[in-house]
């Protein structure tokens, strides 16, 4: 009991003694650079408004860094600030800008290494590679910050503007990440949340999950990117309440899902994508509850899926709900809304008598003929997928959905128009 009570005594004491150093034109310490040098740990360091020329700055005491509203890091090509075998540190309100293209180096305006407990929050990055690169490190917070970069088509010439590698238990939340090559990246990061981030103008992926698991994302939006989410090769992933819009172009998808297993797809908007959803390869997912409206494609099944289902969704007004070309296997769709189902229903119960087959003939033809969509809504598609509807030959016989449900399902600001 003595020795714990030393130890309290002593870390008491070390707290206190923490200083706080202030860096700005008029003041003895006139760099950052300088200032972290000079720094204990625990110390604060408060930037005055200005702009400051910096090189390379590498942190490895806990330290924090507080920018007074006006305060420009440029690094004139630098390859950014870099934190690294360090724990219990800060980066807030600073606008960092001009960090060198590498094609060598992950190099970022913040890049994190084997760090513990960090909060990076208010944090402006503009014109970078990578925007904050976190490696082998765990309980970090990436909150409130803005990361984007110049307007390029070209992937190699732009890093992700959130990337977190070998993680565990990172938050990222209320970020706004545009123009860079991945809008937020997670490659091997377990226990992790991403939630009310605005992903939007990236050349790739507004999120992208690479071998990681037991992850959540939710009430994000990814609009505009080249596609909106791809997970692959991850377990236990859930997905809940974001909107997935306007990810529109050749190969472009709202969420593409490759070799996952054992995941959640909740109350989720998929509007205006080129194909909302993608699935190849993905085992025991529901999709429950989700909203697919105006897309392409509402759903492309590509093959080796097992024990998927769909419950509950919502079908509304796309050009073609559903795309299979496998075996059904044991996949299933069952209770769901379809706006261009047409059968009755005798008793009332709000479940149509007739089985709905969201599978049509031209979706079959567009996926060995990708030409034959100029032919969508002609007169003569309407033919052929009425007499395939009469007389089905081509399309496969077992992916109906047996219980369609007659009004839309979801309460949300999607309502069929």
């Amino acid at each position: 009991m003595k020795i714990i009570i030393s130890i309290i005594f002593i870390f008491q004491l070390y707290c206190l003694q923490a200083k706080t150093i202030t860096v700005g034109k008029t003041y003895t310490i006139k760099t950052l650079s300088n200032a972290i040098a000079i720094a204990n740990p625990s110390d604060t360091i408060k930037i005055k408004k200005g702009t400051y020329q910096e090189k390379t700055i590498v942190i490895t005491k806990p330290i924090h860094i507080i920018g007074e509203q006006g305060v420009i890091i440029d690094g004139n090509n630098m390859e950014g600030i870099l934190v690294k075998n360090t724990n219990n540190f800060s980066i807030k309100n600073i606008h960092i800008k001009n960090i060198k293209v590498s094609y060598v180096k992950d190099l970022a305006a913040i890049k994190i290494n084997h760090c513990n407990n960090f909060t990076i929050e208010q944090v402006t990055i503009t014109n970078t590679f990578f925007g904050i690169h976190i490696e082998k490190s765990k309980n970090g917070v990436i909150r409130y910050n803005t990361v984007s970069s110049k307007k390029t088509k070209n992937e190699a010439g732009t890093g992700n503007g959130i990337h977190a590698w070998h993680c565990d238990s990172i938050d990222i939340y209320n970020n706004k990440v545009f123009n860079m090559r991945d809008g937020i990246y997670f490659e091997f990061v377990t226990n992790s949340k991403i939630y009310n981030n605005n992903s939007y103008d990236n050349i790739r992926y507004g999120l992208h999950y690479m071998f990681s698991n037991d992850d959540v994302y939710y009430n994000n939006t990814f609009k505009n990117n080249g596609a909106g989410v791809a997970v692959m090769f991850s377990k236990y992933i859930k997905m809940y309440n974001n909107a997935f819009i306007n990810n529109w172009g050749p190969n472009a998808y709202g969420l593409l899902l490759k070799e996952i297993y054992d995941a959640e797809i909740y109350d989720n908007l998929f509007e205006e994508n080129t194909t909302a959803i993608n699935i190849e390869g993905s085992n025991r997912v529901n999709y429950k509850k989700n909203i697919f409206k105006n897309n392409g494609w509402a759903v492309k099944i590509v093959g080796a899926c097992y024990a998927n289902k769909f419950n509950y969704n919502d079908f509304l007004n796309n050009a073609l709900d559903v795309s299979y070309s496998s075996r059904i296997n044991d996949n299933q769709f069952a209770k769901n809304y379809w706006s261009d189902y047409s059968g009755y229903d005798l008793n009332r119960d709000g479940i149509g008598d007739v089985p709905y087959s969201p599978v049509k003939l031209f979706s079959y033809i567009v996926s060995e003929i990708p030409q034959a969509l100029v032919l969508l809504r002609s007169l003569f598609i309407d033919i052929i997928n009425f007499s395939e509807k009469i007389s089905p030959i081509f399309t496969p016989k077992n992916v109906k959905d047996n219980e369609p449900i007659l009004k839309p399902i979801n309460d949300k600001n999607t309502a069929l128009k």
